[in-house]
């Protein structure tokens, strides 16, 4: 039987036979049915180190905002959260953001007690490429939710027996030639910003509002304003009975009238008004056994060269006040010696000298350049200066029937480098109550 003859090469049976046996075009059939795989692959992976770097811009902004609201403390500390967080590009209520932020008591074993602060940024950042695979996002209509998280407690207040207020100056405290000076471990505060050339002042911390540049073995900056925490006392000194006269010494030749010189011993209680400028003309000594405030209307203190002195179990206060003329000095002044223990307990515990908050009109008459024997200062307890700019060069000691605490607030200072202050060892005892600050938050995780 004869066998039938192969189909021809143009046969449609040929034509099927090569079309199977044929592999070209199969790769691009399997990228064709891969690649919406592969595409929504790679988005993935685009869109997730997106988010990844997204994310840690909004840890950074979280910390900070945690940080600003626990270091702010008060009744704004959502709003200095949200500001801080606003500085890292995340600002509350653009597009998607959100920045909440919720205080608490206790927030780890490590602060228990602390006032503590929660601070969430969330963003809704949109999906592309990721849809692809089947990711719906979380946060609806094509976006995905990233947040991060901040705890912030405020931290431990600590005493500054240095505090410039702001003198209407951009540095607050100023050394120069520094590496003698000591304060003693004394921590120090500056409303705006601080600088220390040649040492750290021997100060344990030095803040600044601003910037601090080398003050302290442990400086900070961008610390929360202290605001003055003696002004209050000016409502409580007594109102002017001169009559409008206030003798004033006009040149070393002329004196003030013999009212007006001291030497002696004083004893006083209570509120006592001078008028105009004293000065003395021996030693003088102020017995105050249950207390006393001297007020000057108008007028300085004048030590002449003499000794100023508060007996043993005597606490005084004295305070310049006035009526901002250019005609007067609100300072103590002279060589000679100020040595004055404050009181102790009362209306005015701690203060040792006050200068009246509302003298402002007249600067350069409330100015100290300190320098040690201008007059010497045996202080015990605070000298509160609030506008004053005071250069400060000399050495204070405790008062010789006074206790080991010194406190020094002003407008700015200038500290130079022979600048030494006692070691404030007893405070408490003095009734002295310093300016307290440095709560600055911590992250907690």
């Amino acid at each position: 039987m004869r066998r039938a003859a192969p189909p021809g090469p143009g046969s449609e049976a040929a034509k099927a036979r090569g079309f199977s046996g044929d592999r070209r075009g199969v790769v691009a059939v399997l990228v064709a049915l891969a690649l919406p795989v592969l595409v929504g692959s790679m988005g993935l992976a685009a869109e997730a180190s997106y988010w990844y770097v997204h994310q840690r811009g909004m840890q950074n902004a979280a910390d900070a905002a945690a940080i600003a609201a626990a270091t702010n403390g008060t009744s704004t500390y959502a709003a200095e959260a949200q500001a801080a967080a606003a500085q890292d590009g995340f600002r509350n209520g653009s597009g998607n953001i959100t920045v909440p932020a919720i205080p608490s008591t206790g927030c780890s074993a490590l602060y228990p007690a602390a006032n503590c602060y929660t601070v969430t940024v969330s963003d809704k950042v949109a999906l592309f490429l990721s849809q692809v695979v089947g990711y719906k996002g979380t946060g609806g209509n094509g976006t995905t939710t990233l947040s991060a998280t901040a705890v912030a407690a405020t931290g431990k207040a600590y005493p500054y027996c240095i505090l410039a207020l702001s003198g209407g100056v951009t540095t607050d405290i100023t050394s120069n030639g520094a590496p003698d000076a000591n304060l003693n471990g004394c921590n120090t505060m500056s409303n705006t910003g601080s600088t220390c050339n040649g040492g750290n002042l021997k100060a344990n911390v030095g803040d600044a509002h601003g910037t601090n540049n080398g003050c302290g073995v442990i400086e900070n900056s961008n610390m929360p304003v202290v605001p003055d925490p003696y002004k209050y006392l000016a409502s409580n000194i007594p109102v002017d009975t001169c009559g409008g006269k206030y003798p004033q010494e006009t040149g070393k030749k002329n004196t003030v009238p013999a009212s007006n010189q001291w030497n002696g011993t004083y004893t006083l209680s209570g509120y006592d008004v001078v008028c105009g400028d004293q000065k003395l003309t021996g030693p003088t000594y102020i017995n105050a056994p249950s207390n006393a405030v001297l007020v000057i209307e108008n007028g300085q203190l004048d030590t002449n060269g003499l000794l100023f002195q508060t007996t043993p179990g005597s606490g005084l206060t004295i305070v310049f006040t006035g009526t901002n003329s250019s005609k007067y000095n609100y300072i103590p002044s002279g060589s000679g010696t100020l040595d004055i223990a404050a009181p102790t307990s009362g209306t005015w515990k701690g203060m040792a000298l006050f200068q009246d908050p509302n003298l402002t009109d007249q600067p350069t008459n409330l100015n100290i350049k300190y320098s040690g024997n201008n007059p010497t200062w045996d202080i015990s307890g605070m000298v509160y200066l609030p506008n004053s700019s005071v250069t400060f060069s000399g050495a204070v000691n405790k008062a010789s029937n006074g206790l080991s605490c010194f406190g020094l607030t002003v407008g700015d200072i200038t500290i130079n480098g022979t600048a030494d202050i006692l070691s404030n060892t007893q405070c408490a005892a003095a009734g002295l109550d310093l300016p307290q600050g440095g709560n600055r938050g911590t992250l907690v995780n």
